[in-house]
């Protein structure tokens, strides 16, 4: 007879640890979305980095906040894995520098990959110009039309996109789902946008593709799913950096929080805000002007 309880207590255990997943499950893919804050007033903008002489265009890059930056080659504007609202377990941890319906008009956006804080597809649904170029990663097209976008390409590892001012080069990603990172060149302007990819070996092939990099956008907080990485971190960042020869680097994707559940059993990363003065000593030395959310 005890048998048989124990068998019941067990049976009835497990029913409820699935019936906890599926309730799990459930609030991570119909959790409710809101605007996500954004500053009270521009910061100042940063120093200008110094640049050699050239003839190269004038160039700016707006971070907007995590992975989203603007970057505008002398008035031909890109935006890069947009994310503008949050849930109950994705939070930027840092307020925006601009709203949506604040955006300047876009020449293209691209995106990374399909995770909802690199492709904050039903805010963006929202955007006015739903003709603009939109360069995705793998398995994004039909979202994105769904959203309206009407010129929509999914670019794989070294493919390439051009039109008018901008070209555009897919290179190669690892991360916790499938991905590429972009090499976006205009107006005498090289930018690698590296979105959350690990360091892996293919990326040391972009100097030979690519001599010339004004501006690198890494990815620096280390995260890692139940241990696992899938986004380097501040050193990885600063060697990648160095490998590519950038002539000024970036930090992006620094600030992120899950929840108090997603924190504590699902995510682990140190965040760039407190940690980062002692543990980001080779990125500071590469990089050595403060970057907030403005202008460079």
């Amino acid at each position: 007879m005890k048998h048989k309880r124990v068998v019941v207590y067990v049976a009835g255990f497990g029913a409820a640890c699935a019936g906890a997943v599926a309730l799990l499950g459930a609030s991570f893919l119909l959790s409710p979305v809101w605007p996500a804050p954004v500053v009270a007033s521009r910061p100042t903008d940063a120093v200008a980095a110094a640049q050699p002489a050239e003839t190269a265009a004038p160039f700016a890059v707006t971070r907007i906040a995590h992975a989203s930056v603007l970057l505008d080659f002398d008035g031909v504007r890109v935006l890069t894995d947009p994310w503008f609202t949050e849930k109950w377990h994705y939070h930027h941890g840092e307020p925006l520098a601009m709203q949506l319906q604040d955006l300047p008009h876009l020449d293209l956006i691209v995106a990374s990959h399909a995770h909802y804080d690199h492709f904050d597809i039903e805010a963006l649904g929202n955007y006015r110009h739903k003709d603009v170029p939109f360069l995705v990663g793998p398995d994004m097209i039909a979202e994105a039309r769904a959203a309206g976008f009407t010129d929509v390409r999914e670019l794989k590892p070294w493919e390439t996109w051009s039109r008018g001012a901008l070209k555009v080069t897919a290179a190669p990603a690892r991360h916790g789902v499938p991905e590429v990172t972009f090499m976006i060149e205009a107006k005498g302007r090289t930018v690698y946008f590296g979105a959350d990819t690990l360091l892996i070996p293919e990326l040391r092939d972009l100097p030979g593709r690519f001599p010339r990099v004004d501006l690198a956008l890494l990815s620096v907080n280390g995260l890692g799913v139940t241990g696992a990485p899938v986004v380097m971190n501040a050193e990885e960042a600063a060697e990648l950096a160095g490998i590519l020869k950038a002539r000024v680097a970036v930090p992006i994707h620094y600030a992120f929080t899950g929840s108090v559940f997603t924190d504590t059993f699902i995510l682990k990363f140190f965040r760039y805000i407190t940690e980062c003065p002692s543990q980001c000593s080779s990125f500071k030395k590469f990089h050595k002007n403060k970057l907030t959310n403005g202008k460079n």
